[in-house]
């Protein structure tokens, strides 16, 4: 077998067996087929397609290149979450306490953010002394004793799709869905997981801009997992806006903490319910929507989902005094308003534009090894569908040392992310 004779059957349209994906795979691997090559096929990939089976296969051999956790010892009840991104998406740090306090045994591993905001662990670090690097002995111990850990992914875990999408990145094939729906499912299944829920986003603020190509790409998903005996369950939401109030790092987890203590933003809620409903009803916990809103209030309201993100972030070294003082936080020491220019109704806030401006105040990164600053980021005041007055304040910008350019920059774009209409606008639909 050679890799020349596969990627010319891949452009000429033919499929390959599994042999032939494990083969390529394996061998871009461990160093026996060249960048070239690998980069060459994904482009023949991405012109003439894989079918579910392929992209199963590929899938497969992603999850055999490295470690694969195993939780049977301690349950066969093992859930994770995913999000294809977005602006504002806190929904991890609210959702990942609420299923452990609800029985369920959750493993989370999570990246850092690269692009405009930060991810799930950058988020995390903002906590004061949060640890996010377990090792797997740690993770393992953590997730016995309360059910759930929240950790970054370790390096071990799928390498053949980190080397891959590093190429990727670089070749202009990273749009595929085939390719992308095994770099998402083939990191669950490796974290040993059983039931997958992946939260799908389309929108000026998602990878995915419209809910027709993220519709394709989580009934792709969907069969990938059961062509893998894995059930994988998908909801579609909008990220059109930011989800939530917050974006930036510091000022999410204030957000997530506010939503564990009762303080529901309705976007925020009516994800993070629908997401706990799925995972709850695949492991028989509940029968209906009806019932797995009554025990997701209960568990908010008297509390115990807020001390287990106490005991969460307890058990990583993090201060859990900044879930009562939020100045432990280290939000930015500088604020700058945006206001309505007229009275009118917010017809548009363009989630890209909001974080860009987040980005340029700090927030984001633009190579992994660039330093965030935790306590930059934007809080919203009015969302799509608010009716507004001239010189009421949209939102406010916080930001630490920020260079004068950047500054004005952000500015600008965070005055250009909304519109007003003089009509009245409908709120804006989140679930597809």
């Amino acid at each position: 077998m050679r890799a020349v004779d596969l990627i010319q059957k891949k452009k000429e349209g033919k499929t390959h067996t599994k042999e032939e994906i494990d083969f390529l795979i394996k061998n871009y691997t461990n160093g026996q087929i060249e960048d070239y090559q690998m980069s060459a096929w994904l482009m023949a990939v991405c012109f003439r397609g894989l079918t579910d089976e392929e992209t199963a296969y590929l899938t497969q051999s992603f999850v055999e290149s490295g470690d694969i956790l195993d939780f049977s010892n301690i349950s066969d009840c093992v859930a994770d979450k995913h999000s294809t991104g977005g602006v504002g998406d806190k929904v991890t740090l609210a959702l990942i306490p609420i299923l452990a306090q609800l029985g369920i045994y959750t493993a989370k591993l999570s990246g850092r953010g690269l692009g405009f905001t930060g991810g799930t662990i950058d988020k995390l670090e903002a906590i004061p002394n949060f640890r996010a690097e377990l090792t797997n002995e740690e993770f393992f111990n953590q997730i016995k004793n309360i059910k759930v850990a929240i950790s970054s992914q370790s390096p071990n875990l799928t390498p053949a799709d980190g080397k891959i999408y590093a190429l990727r990145d670089v070749t202009a094939t990273v749009d595929n869905k085939s390719l992308i729906c095994a770099s998402v499912v083939s990191k669950k299944i490796a974290s040993g997981a059983n039931s997958i829920v992946l939260d799908v986003k389309y929108g000026s603020g998602a990878f995915l801009k419209t809910p027709k190509e993220a519709s394709e790409l989580g009934d792709l998903m969907i069969k990938t997992g059961k062509l893998l005996n894995r059930n994988i369950d998908v909801v579609i939401s909008s990220m059109e806006q930011p989800l939530g109030f917050a974006v930036g790092n510091s000022l999410e987890v204030i957000e997530a903490l506010e939503f564990l203590k009762g303080n529901y933003k309705q976007d925020l809620y009516e994800i993070t319910l629908e997401l706990a409903y799925k995972t709850l009803l695949n492991y028989n916990k509940v029968k209906n929507k009806d019932e797995a809103k009554k025990l997701f209030d209960e568990v908010i309201e008297n509390g115990s989902a807020l001390n287990k993100f106490k005991e969460i972030i307890s058990w990583q070294g993090g201060n859990i005094d900044c879930i009562e003082d939020y100045n432990l936080f280290n939000v930015g020491k500088n604020k700058t308003e945006i206001k309505s220019p007229k009275d009118g109704y917010i017809k548009e806030l363009i989630a890209l534009e909001v974080a860009h401006s987040a980005k340029l105040l700090g927030a984001g990164r633009d190579k992994k090894t660039d330093n965030i600053d935790f306590g930059a980021g934007i809080i919203l005041n009015k969302k799509i569908g608010d009716k507004v007055s001239k010189d009421d304040i949209i939102m406010e910008l916080y930001y630490n040392d920020v260079a004068e350019n950047k500054l004005n920059d952000a500015i600008e774009i965070a005055k250009n992310s909304f519109k007003i209409s003089d009509e009245k606008t409908e709120k804006a639909k989140l679930i597809y």
